[in-house]
């Protein structure tokens, strides 16, 4: 006689079934959300484990991947972001950038093409940030853009949260009884905003798109791209020796915000009168 098996009734989904299907299902939304990422992209292999994979606010590679002059504009009113090791975040909205076109830039460390040790980010991917000391004692960042030997020299920084901890290094940096600095005065030159986000020679030669101590963010508050309007262009800072390209309007920053290192009146001037020339022939 043939004995028919008997199907064992199923048992009611456990606690443990649940929560072991949930996770297997958000394990697959998450490798559909790096997939999302392109191979090229160097997030695709150094994703960050302070950002989500969605919608981080943190600017990538695409972004740095520009020729030099467009990236030292589009720096503006982007948010810099310095992770310190107790947790701390300083940011600080860029509102001035010079940039360094390498090449025939006699103003460029990279100029003629050369490149050394001391320079050797300038010829990096976009987005590796270039430390390079002045007077033995300051220090200044830049990011290679698209060209060879080209970066962006970040000038003047607005701080937006941190003041107090910027002001503490900045004050390390500074004589014993020195006055305590105002916010604007905080990171409005180049030397200064490394010393106040704790910016260290060590940084040379990392990649701001996917570092994990600094990085670069949209401004939630503003829109995507500063008006153009907004923008003067002056000639460089400290670069007189340099014939012609001392004068090229290679500096960029935002009209009337306090925290630019220096003004340029005839700059400003002649942005006006072109302004007024404008609306004349409309």
């Amino acid at each position: 006689m043939t004995t028919r098996k008997r199907n064992k009734p199923s048992l009611p989904e456990s606690d443990s079934d649940k929560t072991e299907c949930e996770a297997a299902k958000r394990l697959a939304h998450c490798q559909s959300d790096m997939n999302t990422v392109g191979h090229n992209d160097p997030l695709h292999h150094h994703l960050s484990p302070y950002f989500s994979m969605r919608h981080s606010p943190r600017l990538t590679y695409s972004f740095f991947n520009q020729p030099c002059v467009e990236l030292a504009k589009a720096f503006l009113g982007k948010v810099l972001v310095r992770k310190l090791t107790d947790g701390t975040e300083l940011r600080g909205k860029i509102v001035e950038t010079e940039a360094y076109l390498g090449g025939e830039d006699k103003a460029s460390h990279s100029a003629g093409g050369k490149r050394t040790e001391r320079n050797t980010a300038m010829f990096m991917k976009p987005g590796t940030i270039y430390v390079y000391p002045i007077y033995g004692i300051y220090l200044c960042m830049n990011v290679s853009s698209q060209g060879e030997g080209a970066a962006v020299l970040l000038r003047s920084l607005e701080p937006l949260s941190g003041q107090d901890v910027m002001r503490g290094l900045r004050a390390a940096k500074r004589k014993p009884g020195a006055k305590s600095l105002k916010d604007k005065e905080l990171c409005n030159g180049p030397s200064k905003l490394c010393q106040a986000l704790d910016i260290q020679r060590s940084f040379d030669r990392r990649d701001l798109a996917t570092d994990v101590e600094v990085w670069l963010e949209m401004d939630p508050e503003k829109e995507a791209i500063v008006d153009a309007g907004e923008v003067v262009m002056a000639p460089r800072i400290g670069v007189d020796s340099h014939g012609e390209w001392a004068t090229k309007p290679l500096r960029f920053y935002l009209r009337g915000h306090p925290c630019v290192s220096v003004l340029n009146k005839d700059a400003e001037r002649r942005m006006d009168s072109q302004s007024d020339t404008e609306r004349t022939v409309c």
